[in-house]
């Protein structure tokens, strides 16, 4: 127990500290002003990771990542989605947000796809590039590989799988991993099994890991769902897919 809380608080201090060093970049979508992030070894020609962050927006998880993912020798970009003036303030208003952008998937892909042009404009190998999201940020993952957008890899950490049914199966040239914590509620096995049945019918190169004892958000260490050990398991599960991929 004393080992997994002096991790957490490793983890929330270590993520304060180096997100101190993220870089603020303002993007448009049309008449929209966006504001991502950036880590500090922008301008290097670096394997790129866009990080989708979860339904309020950019947040520490996102901000950690980004940190512990410029230690491990890329550039990381975290996409503003929502846009300035639309950041949701309290879960209802992040539900009808994110809820809106899970409808309307053609937008969503959008606003991935202006996040993968920052990406490389500040220096991400435009070859060696790959996409990980948290919640709604794990949505847009998978969008992003059902979008055909130009990404060796995408990693859905606990987020929302289930596809509107009238969506077609289409061909996924895309990696794909998903981390699937075992007693997530929002995730039923109608989701699940359709899932499996769409990469298998797209011909993808998948995996799932479910993460046992574990609730939504078990990666946030803020979160009450928080597991540790499962935590750290999906971390590394994301470094050694991201190695194997994009170096």
């Amino acid at each position: 127990m004393i080992r997994s809380i002096l991790l957490s608080t490793f983890l929330m201090t270590s993520g304060t500290i180096f997100s101190q060093n993220l870089k603020p970049v303002s993007y448009q979508d049309g008449s929209q002003k966006l504001n991502g992030l950036v880590t500090s070894n922008a301008g290097k020609k670096l394997p790129g990771v866009l990080i989708l962050p979860a339904w309020k927006g950019i947040d520490d998880e996102a901000k950690t990542a980004a940190a512990n993912l410029e230690k491990q020798g890329y550039i990381a970009f975290i996409a503003d989605i929502y846009g300035e003036g639309n950041i949701p303030t309290d879960n209802a208003s992040a539900a009808k947000t994110a809820g809106s952008y899970k409808k309307d998937h053609a937008a969503y892909q959008k606003r991935i796809s202006l996040a993968l042009e920052q990406l490389k404009k500040n220096g991400a190998v435009s070859d060696k590039i790959a996409v990980i999201g948290y919640c709604f940020g794990g949505t847009g993952a998978l969008e992003s590989a059902r979008g055909k957008l130009p990404v060796v890899g995408v990693v859905s950490i606990h987020g929302s799988i289930g596809k509107d049914q009238s969506r077609p199966n289409e061909a996924i040239s895309t990696k794909i991993l998903v981390e699937n914590p075992a007693e997530d509620k929002s995730v039923t096995p109608e989701d699940y099994n359709n899932l499996v049945k769409e990469m298998n019918d797209g011909k993808a190169d998948w995996q799932i890991i479910t993460y046992a004892n574990s609730k939504h958000t078990f990666t946030d260490p803020k979160s009450a769902d928080y597991n540790p050990v499962m935590a750290k398991r999906a971390w590394n599960h994301t470094l050694l897919f991201l190695k194997e991929i994009l170096k």
